[in-house]
């Protein structure tokens, strides 16, 4: 599902519409604000790629973004989405 790109782990997910991108948004918003570690993010329509890097490490991919990924993946909503190929 994640995949290692340009010293970043990326994430690219589908889902049915907006409301269902959204409420993975929202999700992860909260995952990220509990870990004090925030991904970059696109969401046009019913589409969302995530990338996560450790900024204050020379943007490079550390534990906090294994981490912030491990959670993400294991969140309700991400049931809805399918993973999508760069």
């Amino acid at each position: 599902m994640w995949r290692e790109q340009d010293n970043s782990l990326v994430l690219s997910l589908r889902f049915k519409d907006f409301k269902n991108a959204f409420a993975f948004m929202r999700e992860v918003a909260a995952v990220a604000e509990q870990q004090q570690h925030h991904p970059d993010w696109r969401n046009v329509y019913n589409r969302v790629e995530l990338r996560l890097t450790t900024h204050d490490a020379g943007n490079t991919v550390t534990r906090k973004d294994w981490l912030l990924a491990e959670a993400i993946a294991h969140l309700p909503a991400i049931e809805m989405a399918t993973a999508e190929d760069p």
